[in-house]
């Protein structure tokens, strides 16, 4: 996507900067550096959302994208203007690279009227349809249908070159949605890329428990749809994978099925303790940190410097500070000054909320 906060043309902090003086980024460094900033954007959200959450400020689930920042600016960098995207709950570096703003996500989860949900509904379900970010299911491997459906609509009114993206965790791939919509989609060629989080959990079910082919991507075979696996700690290869991916659906080869490694780094949600993790798993190197990853990475390519990383992360946490600041000004929903109507009718079948009378 587009970067909203220009992270390739930024001024550089004082005292640092890659490359030097005269010299230019390659296009991959550009794209590493610029997936980086929506990474700790990401993190520093989540972490002030875990933070109002324990302060009584968020009603309703908080669930944190810790350890599968890399995997999820993947995608959103790796998608066009015009692309759909079906993010999941830990989907929060790439729901802000493909252009949802930090006080949309607030407003959200804050239960502001003037957010994109106008306060009625949970803090996870939000998007804006009309932009292709589509507002989740909670029934976990239903978005892949939804996703689906908006690709063939483009395909009938002759809208070719659309990408759909739909996330799904490894505990989703066990349900009869994913079957029934990679199946569709395989059937009809459709572009859709399938981007599963093999985090080795679903809540608190191991993945020993919940399929017996040694890896999620085995299964791309038996659908007819080409499979790719990737590292989900390592923010280089995500990039490189997503990149294939989509590009290979987009240029009609039909629906790709990503499935990257990772380890959720914190419980299912802020409402628990995760003590069931294996801590093996915690020490093995699915339990990386992406973060600390993607940093080994850009400094020791030289694309970036601690000086770098260090304003980035000023930047973010000034930008998250000054959107709370606004977001805590809005009003309070007022029940009685709602339609109650559905959102897939009057004002709300795009996701905005409907112009003043």
């Amino acid at each position: 996507m587009d970067d909203p906060i220009q992270c390739s043309t930024e001024s550089r902090p004082s005292g640092g900067g890659a490359p030097g003086p005269g010299q230019a980024l390659s296009m991959e460094a550009d794209r590493c550096r610029s997936a980086y900033r929506w990474m700790v954007l990401a993190r520093v959200l989540d972490d002030k959302l875990a933070s109002l959450y324990r302060g009584g400020k968020i009603h309703g689930g908080v669930f944190l994208s810790r350890g599968q920042e890399a995997l999820s600016a993947a995608i959103g960098v790796a998608l066009q203007r015009g692309d759909i995207f079906a993010p999941l709950i830990r989907d929060t570096a790439g729901r802000l690279a493909f252009g949802e703003t930090v006080a949309e996500a607030l407003r959200t989860c804050l239960g502001s009227p003037l957010g994109p949900m106008r306060a009625r509904d949970g803090n996870v379900h939000r998007g804006r349809p009309r932009d292709g970010l589509l507002p989740m299911i909670s029934h976990l491997g239903a978005m892949i249908a939804v996703v689906n459906g908006m690709l063939l609509a483009r395909r009938l009114q002759g809208r070719p070159g659309s990408v759909g993206a739909a996330c799904l965790g490894d505990g989703g791939t066990s349900t009869g949605s994913f079957h029934e919509g990679i199946n569709q989609a395989a059937i009809e060629r459709l572009p859709l890329v399938l981007v599963i989080a093999d985090n080795q959990y679903a809540y608190s079910t191991p993945t020993c428990r919940q399929f017996a082919c040694q890896s999620l991507v085995d299964r791309a075979v038996g659908y007819g749809v080409q499979g790719h696996l990737a590292d989900g700690t390592d923010l280089l290869e995500c990039m490189r994978v997503l990149a294939d991916a989509v590009g290979r659906a987009r240029s009609g080869q039909g629906p790709q099925m990503v499935v990257a490694r990772l380890l959720r780094l914190c419980g299912h949600g802020e409402h628990d303790d995760a003590s069931y993790v294996d801590p093996a798993l915690k020490e093995s190197e699915l339990g990386r940190d992406c973060l600390q990853v993607a940093e080994e990475i850009l400094i020791g390519r030289g694309w970036a410097t601690t000086a770098d990383l260090a304003g980035w992360r000023h930047d973010a946490q000034a930008q998250i500070e000054a959107a709370l600041a606004e977001v805590q000004r809005d009003p309070q929903p007022d029940p009685y000054q709602e339609t109650w109507t559905a959102i897939a009718s009057e004002g709300l079948r795009d996701g905005y909320p409907a112009p003043p009378a």
